[in-house]
């Protein structure tokens, strides 16, 4: 959801080290919601059945200890290769799947204890499992995937997608039933004795692998002391070389690549899977990553969820490590600030670091952050409760004849993961600018008045670091200044935000208008004797501070609110329609005067040149010639569609609702966001796995429609939707039910997504009466014109076609989420003479004017005359690449026209698909 590393920087130290690490201005993470029951795990009892559950075994993570652990990057290179870790998707969302079925059994959950397989592999992870009270287990009954492994491989082996569980031997069929529906490995290994020893068994051979008292093996070890000593280093004041000035400055630091665009990894991952996604990556009408929060919900049927940040400092440690602890903390804050949570106490973080720690010097630093960093928190009144450490940050680079030898070394970094309640997903503030000529920019100084321009980005544009940091010195200003800004958001009396941080206040105030597409004329507290490190320090210092958008009918109450909490404010000036930034002096001189798309082309050229590295370089080029020019997304007003008020579903009591099947494969990801969109029209909701299907435990034969969900079925290796079309076709019990469902009149089907390229596949659409017939074609979908998979939220638009699910939408513009590697429609001229003669093709991306397109990224596949979807001539069956299920709720849309706020339902135009299948239910029943 929230995503990816990438490769930052490199910086030489004075003292001639070198240091490059990995800055993750963007990282991949997750949330969800844990049952209070669920909270302590079950303690071993004799008899219980040690189980394992995932993926098969592999030689991976054998060397991964010794491979770690070295000093210095000595470091070999067979042991980083037997140290990789290799994942697979499909295994973990199956193991995902079984786990989700046990919890949602509520008492009857079969799982007594639960632990993930990690470091160490089965040798660590059953052992933990079953103390202190022992087992015996058979090794040979773990799967593996590699008949040539040792005993000692697959105990120690830390091969992936495993988890280690206990249940009851009385549970055992119910547990076997789960993972055979979902078609994943599971082994029963063993029992828990109760004699404290844990003992493995080779059944081929009759030996005792492993027979050792647990109390020895995880009793309390002997603390290992690491001696640190600080090794001082010499820091040089920052120097601005001559010539340069404020614009020069600027060129240089929107083109660095930890402050200036991350295009190139935001599109390439699925931001909307689940349907939960409230607030993603990217923010207003040009959908530009600059959120400072992530926000999931907790379910599709209410507005409570979770927040989660990021704050990360590693240059500044460089300088100080212990202001880079206060420093990481309060950057988390205030990007975490900006959604609603129920309070600053409720906060609880996650701590990464990543540190040469056993190197001269290193562990001293790390502790001095350590210590920082617990103070701090403990003055905030927020808690950590967990993390990771990575502490062999470095690696000893060959020499060559050119150059000699040398050591590379990570420099220390800690990475905050803040994550809270959030009482009300959908008044989320985002950093782009809404009301352009009617609201006006406030900036609130954390730091009051202090511009140390140590470790900023302005320092590294020009290869230094700098030699005073900013901090966090007053930790209550920081408190305050989040408890208002919460108090601020929670009165809807600030319409956008966001934090000053890496580039300091220039770059928040430009990137404010880069995502609002908008101008500011911007008057700043410098008199114009100051100096121009003056001018500098003021606008690239990176100490804490917030930027509100206020409209200027508010401005006064929240001037109000901010004086009466002793915060220390500017009001900056107005934003304006015109997209020119225009900043000047207190006196009126003139300090930046250009059009914000120029500027923003500039913030956006280092992501388009690497991505023109990984995408078709066409598509690159589309994409950065369309952020100068464009207007942002445009959809029809919501007020013209009629949706319910509520999300209240009403029902007849006593009425036999009507079912819809929603079919999902291995690799399926859509099920439950598709369920959640028919349940809400009023459905009843089947999950339906195709081994339910092929099994006989569910026939099609009761269910009035059938939703094909999108996903990677059998991880489309084969090709999209290909495996799955062969379940299908070539299986009997199966391929019978389907063809009766298709020739009966009162069913309808949707596929999205895999499951749209699914239903062409078999020939649902668009002309089901000849689907089967040899030598019949059928449209297909292929690989993206871009060459990879592509995440957007964008804007299609409803023609009129025989549909009936897309009733009451004929001539709408429609924001839709999309997110698939293959959705460009292939079709021969006949066929496209045909689908134009029956108006089969009713849905088309358009551009911000309107109009059908295959230009990138609008279409983000490139299909002919912009298809993003077809129906059947009699219009029961419907296939559409983008996700009407993830964009059922104006919630999940990433960006909604200011106008809209003025309608209280809380459905977005799609819901009207999901009431139209209802009441053509109605209609023939």
């Amino acid at each position: 959801m929230i995503q990816g590393y990438s490769r930052s920087f490199g910086l030489r130290l004075p003292n001639g080290e070198r240091r490059e690490w990995i800055k993750p201005r963007m990282f991949t993470g997750g949330g969800g919601q844990i049952s209070h029951e669920h909270l302590v795990k079950g303690q071993p009892e004799v008899g219980m059945l040690v189980t394992k559950i995932g993926g098969p075994a592999y030689r991976i993570g054998m060397g991964g200890g010794s491979a770690s652990s070295l000093v210095g990057g000595a470091n070999q290179s067979h042991l980083d290769f037997n140290a990789v870790q290799r994942g697979d998707a499909e295994m973990e969302q199956k193991l995902n799947r079984v786990i989700k079925a046990c919890v949602e059994l509520g008492e009857k959950n079969p799982i007594i204890s639960i632990h993930d397989q990690g470091a160490g592999g089965s040798a660590n992870v059953l052992k933990e499992i079953v103390d202190p009270k022992g087992a015996i287990l058979d090794i040979r009954k773990v799967e593996v995937g590699d008949k040539t492994l040792s005993v000692l491989e697959i105990w120690g082996a830390e091969y992936q997608e495993q988890d280690a569980l206990l249940i009851k031997e009385e549970d055992r069929q119910l547990f076997q039933d789960l993972c055979t529906r979902e078609n994943i490995p599971v082994a029963f290994l063993g029992q828990v004795t109760g004699d404290g020893n844990i003992v493995l068994i080779d059944s081929q051979d009759g030996s005792t692998p492993v027979n050792l008292p647990l109390e020895k093996v995880l009793g309390k070890m002997p603390a290992k002391v690491f001696p640190s000593e600080h090794v001082s280093h010499t820091l040089e004041e920052f120097k601005l070389p001559e010539g340069e000035d404020l614009e020069t400055s600027l060129q240089r630091v929107l083109r660095l690549l930890s402050v200036g665009s991350k295009l190139f990894l935001t599109n390439k991952v699925d931001r909307s899977v689940t349907g939960l996604i409230a607030q993603q990556q990217c923010v207003g009408p040009l959908q530009l990553p600059l959120s400072n929060v992530a926000v999931i919900a907790q379910s599709h049927f209410s507005k409570t969820g979770a927040a989660i940040s990021i704050g990360e400092q590693p240059i500044k440690g460089l300088i100080d490590s212990a202001v880079m602890g206060r420093m990481t903390v309060g950057e988390s804050l205030t990007n975490l600030v900006w959604a609603p949570v129920t309070s600053l106490g409720d906060v609880k973080a996650s701590g990464n670091w990543m540190w040469a720690a056993k190197l001269p010097g290193e562990g001293a630093e790390l502790w001095d952050a350590a210590v920082s960093m617990r103070d701090i928190m403990i003055q905030l009144g927020i808690a950590i409760d967990g993390g990771k450490d990575s502490l062999s940050m470095a690696a000893r680079v060959p020499g060559t004849k050119e150059r000699e030898a040398e050591l590379v070394k990570s420099p220390g970094t800690l990475v905050i993961s803040t994550y809270v309640t959030c009482p009300d997903v959908t008044n989320v503030i985002t950093p782009d600018i809404k009301y352009p000529g009617e609201s006006s920019i406030v900036f609130v100084d954390l730091a009051n008045g202090k511009n140390r321009i140590g470790g900023s980005s302005l320092a590294h544009a020009y290869g230094q670091i700098g030699s005073v940091s900013p901090d966090v010195d007053d930790v209550q200003m920081l408190k305050n200044g989040f408890n208002i800004t919460q108090r601020l958001i929670k009165e809807h009396l600030i319409t956008a935000g966001h934090d000053r941080s890496d580039g300091g206040l220039i770059t928040t105030l430009l990137e404010m208008a880069f995502a609002g597409n908008c101008g500011l004329e911007l008057q700043f507290p410098l008199d114009a004797a100051a100096s121009k490190m003056d001018v500098l320090s003021y606008f690239y210092s990176e100490e804490l501070g917030l930027v509100y958008e206020v409209k200027k009918d508010k401005l006064s109450q929240v001037e109000s609110i901010l004086k009466e909490s002793n915060l220390p404010y500017h009001v900056l000036g107005n934003t304006v329609v015109n997209a020119t930034v225009s900043f000047t002096s207190r006196d009126g001189s003139k300090l930046l005067q250009e059009k914000t798309n120029k500027l923003r082309d500039d913030w956006n050229e280092t992501s388009f040149n690497l991505e023109l590295l990984q995408v078709n370089p066409e598509c690159a080029k589309q994409e950065r010639k369309s952020l100068l020019e464009r207007r942002g997304l445009q959809f029809t007003t919501i007020s013209s569609f009629d949706l319910p008020k509520s999300l209240v579903v009403e029902r007849q009591i006593g009425a036999n609702p009507f079912r819809v099947a929603v079919v999902r494969q291995e690799g399926s990801n859509g099920d439950r966001e598709m369920t959640s969109a028919f349940h809400q029209a009023g459905f009843e909701c089947w999950d339906v796995n195709m081994i339910d299907l092929s099994t006989g435990k569910v026939d099609l034969s009761g269910f009035r429609g059938v939703a094909f969900v999108g996903g990677f079925s059998y991880a489309d290796v084969m090709d999209s939707a290909k495996g799955w079309a062969g379940v299908i076709r070539y299986d009997e019990r199966i391929s019978g039910q389907f063809k009766k469902f298709l020739e009966r009149k009162d069913t309808f089907s949707i596929g999205v997504c895999n499951g749209c390229q699914l239903m062409s596949l078999i020939g649902w659409v668009p002309f089901p009466e000849q689907a089967g017939e040899l030598g019949v074609e059928q449209p297909r979908f292929i690989d993206n014109q871009s060459g990879r998979f592509e995440s957007r939220f964008l804007t299609v638009k409803i023609e009129n076609s025989p549909s009936i699910l897309l009733k009451g939408l004929e001539g709408k513009k429609i924001g839709v989420w999309s997110s698939h590697g293959s959705g460009q429609i292939r079709a021969t001229p006949e066929m496209l003479q045909k689908i134009h003669a029956g108006n089969l093709a009713p849905i088309r991306y358009v551009d911000d004017e309107g109009s059908n397109t295959t230009s990138y990224p609008y279409n983000p596949n490139g299909s002919v005359e912009g298809i993003a979807g077809l129906t059947s001539r009699d219009g029961r069956h419907l296939c559409i690449m983008p996700h009407p299920e993830r964009s059922f709720l104006q919630w999940q849309y990433p960006y909604v026209p200011t106008e809209w706020s003025q309608d209280p339902t809380p459905y977005s135009p799609w819901f009207k698909i999901f009431q139209n299948a209802l009441q053509f239910c109605k209609d023939t029943q």
